[in-house]
C-alpha cells in the first residue's frame, strides 16, 4: 500500500523542481535541459529509496512479532530510535533541495531572471 500511494507522489513532487529547471535553462536548450533532468530526478527517486533503506538500517524501528499459535512475543517492539530517524529525514527533506538549489544559483548555470 505504501509503495502504491508513493510512486505517483513521488513523480509529481518533481513537478516544482522541473518547471525551475525549465525556465532556468538557455532558450536554445530548454528541451535538451528538461529531458536530462527528468532523467535525474528518476535517478533521485531511486537514491531516495536507497537512502531510505540505509536510514532504516542505521536507525533499527522494530515492530512486535508475536507467534500466532503460541501468543508468545518473537520480536519485540522498540520505537526509540524514531525520533531520530523521523528528525534525520526532515533535515534531509528541507536542506538538500535547498543546498542543491544555492549551489545551481552560484554556479554559471544560474540566470539573471
Amino acid at each position: 500500500m505504501d509503495t502504491t500511494l508513493e510512486s505517483p507522489l513521488g513523480q509529481v513532487a518533481m513537478i516544482p523542481l522541473l518547471t525551475w529547471i525549465a525556465r532556468n535553462a538557455p532558450a536554445d536548450l530548454k528541451a535538451t535541459f528538461f529531458a536530462v533532468m527528468a532523467s535525474f530526478t528518476n535517478m533521485a527517486l531511486t537514491a531516495s529509496s536507497l537512502l531510505t533503506k540505509y536510514l532504516n538500517q542505521i536507525f533499527l524501528v522494530t515492530r512486535e512479532v508475536k507467534d500466532r499459535a503460541t501468543g508468545t512475543v518473537q520480536v519485540p517492539a522498540d520505537y526509540s530510535q524514531l525520533g531520530w530517524l523521523l528528525v534525520t529525514v526532515a533535515l534531509i527533506g528541507v536542506l538538500a533541495p535547498l543546498l542543491t538549489v544555492l549551489l545551481v544559483q552560484k554556479s554559471r548555470l544560474q540566470t539573471d531572471d
